[in-house]
């Protein structure tokens, strides 16, 4: 009976070790060492509704969305709840282009606590993916109010006003951006897209050299669209724009 007390004891301290290495190598992005980890924890824990959402986002980073969100269903039976096993299943559902059930995920935390800035700004994505542009400004702005400083809600919500036809509103938006985040690529790749529509040839090829050198990903139109998620106008403006400028 001692050696089996020491045992379960030894197993005991090596868990919130164990869980700490899961951890750092998911938020490292050392996703194929991360999931094996988890796959111990939760063999040790498995009623640990963390672990098995943490586990579903290294499973959505690998590819496997289905993965994913079995696993957040999980963390979901397990803590009813808890706000981040919906926001990461959203995630997981947006990847399988599953509109309706990640906006409900979305909504869920929302009835909760309307002011939750990922769930606006993600909502925002579904709205925008479902081709309603006056919906997902109306998340963005949201979702910026409830977090200053969400950088990429606001180059969002600038993109979205482009879309919709306000440029003045957008390139205000993307201006004031480039002022406070000199280094953030999108605002800079955004306003390129603008003042090339407009005319302005010069100052796009010049916001073009910054943005590009900054993240050359803004060079990939499919990019833009499937995973940076920009509106069709914004993206159609920038590969005109890239195709004179070849």
């Amino acid at each position: 009976m001692g050696w089996l007390l020491a045992v379960l004891l030894a197993t005991q301290l090596s868990l919130p070790q164990l869980f700490d290495q899961a951890l750092a190598a998911s938020r490292d992005g050392q996703f194929g060492e991360a999931l094996p980890l988890w796959d111990r924890v939760l063999e040790q824990a498995p009623d640990d509704a963390s672990a098995w959402s943490n586990r579903g986002n290294v499973q959505l980073a690998l590819g496997h969305p289905e993965a994913a969100i079995a696993d957040q269903n999980r963390a979901i039976e397990l803590e009813p709840g808890s706000v981040d096993p919906h926001l990461n299943r959203g995630t997981a559902e947006e990847a399988l282009a599953e509109w309706d059930r990640a906006a409900a995920d979305y909504q869920w935390i929302l009835e909760r606590d309307p002011a939750e800035a990922s769930a606006l700004y993600n909502l925002g994505n579904v709205e925008g993916s479902r081709g309603d542009w006056a919906a997902a400004e109306r998340c963005y702005e949201a979702a910026a109010a409830a977090r200053p400083g969400f950088a990429m809600a606001r180059s969002s919500l600038a993109l979205a006003r482009f879309e919709r036809g306000d440029l003045g509103g957008a390139e205000r938006e993307f201006r004031n951006l480039i002022r406070r985040y000199p280094l953030f690529a999108d605002p800079r790749a955004g306003l390129t897209a603008l003042l090339w529509q407009r005319g302005a040839l010069g100052e796009a090829e010049s916001n073009w050299a910054a943005a590009s050198g900054l993240d050359p990903r803004y060079r990939q139109p499919e990019w833009l669209s499937r995973i940076r998620r920009w509106p069709p106008g914004p993206v159609h403006a920038l590969e005109a724009f890239l195709d004179l400028a070849s």
